[in-house]
């Protein structure tokens, strides 16, 4: 199958004139197949789909006995990989990459003994099944994107010949073999992207051909071997991507002499090398690539670097460098990447950092404490691709080098205390930036107008964020191309432009959050169908839903909170099944929730809070919604009782149900949600967009954005609940915020309530609640705000640990019952012996069931004991009984003188 025609030469006798095809030119065999399907670089989608060979492979292939060259991969081939590739005696190259074929490999290809050159990847799984024994001629092997489950097959070893090894993306686990330490012609080993969590051993260094080492992306532990042979001839060691921890100062002082000559690209990054970097560093004569991003290096960046004349590349991104950067790295006059963001450096750069980087195109040095000191009539040696210097001291004022950059493809200006507006020349270099960040500045004007993109390559792609500024004034049209669209928490007004001819079809994100914008719902958003996320939240849009939202089938996340947007809630809503983030909150949505929403199975968040919902709580959330995590329909009109059903939301970790007019009881089996038991990974949202959402913890109504992962809630306050607080609440072990107020609880405060060691913020006020507050509260380490305000408590109110830190009457107040500190009122001294935490917190009510049954068997066994010893021994039993004695005739002897005295009063 041939849809583009590529294969329309193939006609006559010729051979030599067929694309793809060529012959001997001694005898007219055909010696090579290439079809291989080529990638247009600006688009790579349309062309490689487009352009993709099909169908199945014919067997008449067999007829060319003296192919040597065959080349299938990236098309789209059906079937299992033919068995017949496996007669081509003469074959010496075969490339099947991404080719389609199914099925597994089969193992007649063993029969390729003068095979030289293999590249399997992407292909399909391997079986047990699989044998190369008898490919003893083979200089290459790539045998990657396979899937392979088990380790590196013991076959190899056959292969003594081989010079180059591919095993890359697959699941290879378990140890490196010792045998890929005796085929001494290996140049180049590639085991990048498998599943290897040893260690590393040293067998590789005693190859001394080896030109290329590649074991990056795996999970090795531990230390990297000392690198004790000559490797004379390595280009490129590749250690990226594992777990290694190693002293940098120490690894580098096990490179040979002859190594500094050879080795041209460097990568460690993503590992936990740590120290500081060594002085070696800048020994390299042929460096050109050195990668030391993500590690934990410390100290200063060595002036030693300013020697690698051949360096194009350095990055040292993420790390916990200090210091300066030396002036030295301005030499580099080939250098085309400098990456030294996120980190700890300080000082200031000047036009001599930058004095002979004439080839330089992308310069990174965000999020340090740098300052750029340049003048406004510098002119650059460079031509920029790249600039970003996010969260540095830039400002006030936008750096006029700038406007030199005409080649310019991404701009990150962001939080750079920028007091300024958008200079005029900014327009000219616009056409060509498909990446543009000015967030979080103090930017005041219009918004600048961006010229339509020039660039094919990226066409289509462009992000355009703008937030946290001063914009104001009206928005007559989108910027044009773009694909993410960021104008949120800026001063902008009016109707949303519509969309016009220069608006991406492919626009995904719009982000208005936050700006004062009026009207209704734009409607001719609709017409972008490829839109994922829509946030247009805390502005002044008014009226209904439009119906047009359903055409949006990919939406993810729609946020409308923070409107006056009224009417019912629509059911076309439950036809945007791709939905993860519904938030609605803060509007006069009223009615029932229509019944399609439980077709939203996607859904994570459901934020339906402060609107005029009614009716019950739908009981399907919990059947049919099972991915939700974040569900707030707090502050609405909803009755009846909690459904059970919500108690098979496992993920769920913030549960509001408050300010309703809910009756019942809180069901025992909330205990068992998961979600708050143990803390979670990350929402897992891609949204550019932030997601945001309400609670109200530690007294007050508090807004979540960057933390909402953190947040682990239960609140179901202010509704008419009955019953006593679940024991087995006390399981919910991760919660942060538990809020019961407002209810008409009755019974104690669970005695196992230590058990909420994570707990922030609890409030149980103004319930019926009554008996002693629970000693072991006083061992809830993370406790910074409780309220226990207004029930039936009494008793001492336990001291000690953390709650002598909440010395806040208000805490206690209206319970009439309740004495000790902070209260004024003190207690009874029989009370007071009992307010302190003892040694075991887990004994708050067993102790004293177990004092009171000791009791009375402790008299019964003293009494006896009396009796006995007065029985046995004399001497004890006559000064007993003497004492009895003197004691009756001492107090006969005061009743008789005291009868005396009241009948002589008596009669005087």
């Amino acid at each position: 199958m041939d849809e583009s025609n590529r294969l329309l030469t193939w006609t006559g006798v010729e051979c030599y004139e067929w694309v793809g095809v060529q012959c001997d030119w001694r005898n007219g065999r055909v010696v090579k197949i290439d079809l291989r399907t080529r990638v247009s670089l600006t688009n790579a989608t349309y062309f490689y789909s487009g352009n993709r060979l099909g169908g199945e492979v014919s067997s008449l292939l067999l007829n060319l006995k003296h192919l040597r060259y065959l080349d299938l991969s990236m098309n789209n081939f059906s079937g299992d990989i033919p068995e017949f590739l496996g007669s081509f005696k003469q074959l010496e190259y075969l490339n099947l990459s991404h080719s389609g074929f199914g099925g597994v490999v089969p193992h007649y290809l063993g029969n390729l003994s003068r095979l030289q050159y293999l590249d399997l990847s992407y292909v399909t799984s391997f079986t047990d099944d699989v044998r190369f024994v008898n490919f003893t001629s083979l200089n290459s092997l790539h045998l990657s994107y396979n899937w392979i489950n088990s380790t590196i097959p013991a076959w190899l070893s056959n292969l003594t010949d081989l010079m180059h090894l591919d095993l890359h993306d697959n699941y290879f686990h378990g140890q490196i073999p010792d045998f890929l330490g005796t085929l001494s012609a290996l140049a180049s080993i590639d085991l990048s992207y498998n599943s290897f969590d040893t260690s590393m051993p040293d067998l590789f260094w005693n190859l001394s051909s080896l030109v290329r080492l590649d074991l990056s992306f795996n999970t090795f532990q531990g230390a990297v071997p000392p690198i004790v042979k000559k490797l004379c001839k390595l280009s490129v060691l590749n250690l990226s991507q594992n777990r290694f921890v190693v002293d940098l100062q120490s690894l580098m002082g096990h490179i040979s002499d002859c190594m500094l000559n050879s080795l041209e690209d460097l990568n460690l990054g993503v590992n936990q090398f740590n120290g500081s970097m060594p002085n070696k560093l800048g020994a390299f004569k042929k460096l050109e690539r050195l990668f030391l991003l993500e590690n934990v290096l410390s100290g200063p960046i060595p002036p030693s670097l300013g020697g690698l004349s051949s360096l194009k590349e350095l990055s040292v991104y993420n790390n916990q460098l200090k210091g300066n950067i030396p002036m030295s790295l301005g030499q580099l006059s080939i250098l085309e990447t400098l990456d030294v963001s996120n980190n700890s450096l300080v000082g200031t750069l000047s036009e001599v950092h930058f004095i002979k980087l004439k080839n330089l195109t992308s310069l990174r040095f965000s999020s340090n404490s740098l300052a750029l000191n340049i003048s406004s009539q510098w002119i650059p040696p460079f031509q920029l691709q790249e600039f970003s210097a996010s969260s540095c001291n830039v400002g006030p004022y936008f750096p006029n080098w700038l406007q030199t950059q005409s080649n310019i493809l991404t701009l990150d200006l962001s939080n750079l205390s920028i007091k300024d507006t958008i200079p005029d020349w900014f327009e000219n270099i616009s056409s060509h930036i498909y990446y543009l960040d000015l967030s979080n500045n103090q930017i005041s004007g219009k918004l600048p107008p961006l010229q339509a993109f020039s660039n094919l390559k990226w066409s289509g792609r462009r992000y355009v964020m703008m937030k946290l500024n001063k914009f104001e004034g009206s928005v007559t049209s989108f910027p044009s191309n773009v694909q993410v669209l960021d104008l949120s928490d800026n001063l902008l007004s009016g109707n949303v432009p519509q969309t016009n001819q220069t608006i991406n079809p492919d626009l995904r994100v719009v982000n208005l959050l936050k700006n004062r914008f009026t009207g209704s719902v734009p409607t001719h958003l609709c017409k972008l169908l490829t839109i994922t996320v829509l946030d247009l939240s805390q502005n002044k849009f008014s009226g209904s839903l439009p119906r047009c939202l359903e055409n949006l089938m990919y939406l993810q996340a729609i946020d409308l909170s923070s409107n006056t947007i009224t009417g019912f809630l629509p059911s076309f809503l439950g036809s945007l099944t791709f939905l993860e983030s519904l938030h609605l909150q803060n509007n006069r949505v009223e009615g029932s929730l229509p019944l399609s929403l439980q077709n939203l199975t996607s859904l994570v968040t459901m934020d339906l809070g402060n609107n005029l919902f009614l009716g019950s709580i739908p009981f399907w959330i919990g059947e049919k919604l099972s991915n939700l995590r974040i569900l707030n329909l707090q502050s609405n009109k909803f009755t009846g009782t909690i459904p059970l059903q919500l108690c098979q939301l496992n993920a769920l970790q913030l549960l509001s149900l408050a300010q309703n007019n809910i009756t019942g009881m809180i069901p025992h089996c909330f205990g068992n949600l998961s979600g708050m038991i143990t803390n979670q990974e990350e929402l897992g949202h891609n949204f550019y967009s932030e997601e945001s959402i309400s609670a109200s913890m530690k007294g007050s109504q508090l807004q979540y954005t960057k933390t909402i992962e953190l947040l682990i809630s239960l609140d179901l306050s202010n509704n008419n609940l009955v019953g006593e607080i679940p024991a087995v609440l006390v399981n919910l072990m991760a919660l942060k915020n538990l809020n019961l107020s407002r209810n008409l609880l009755i019974g104690q405060i669970p005695k196992k309530i230590r058990n909420l060691q994570q707990v922030e913020s609890l409030d149980l006020s103004m319930n019926k609640l009554s008996g002693q507050i629970p000693l072991s509260l006083a061992t809830l380490h993370a406790l910074s705000y409780l309220n226990l305000s207004f029930n039936n408590l009494s008793g001492a109110i336990p001291v000690g640990n953390q709650l002598q830190t909440l010395d806040d009457p208000s805490i206690y107040v209206g319970n009439i019952g309740l004495c000790g500190p902070p209260l004024m009122r003190s207690c009874k001294r029989n009370d007071s012996s009992f307010n302190h935490v003892g040694a075991d917190e887990g004994q708050d009510d067993k102790a004293g069931l177990w004092f009171y049954a000791g009791l009375g068997p402790g008299f019964v066994a003293g009494f006896i004991g009396l009796l006995g010893s007065l029985h046995f021994i004399r001497i004890w039993r006559l000064a007993y009984f003497e004492t009895i004695n003197s004691v009756y005739g001492w107090l006969k002897v005061s009743f008789l003188l005291s009868l005396a005295r009241l009948r002589r009063r008596f009669f005087e």
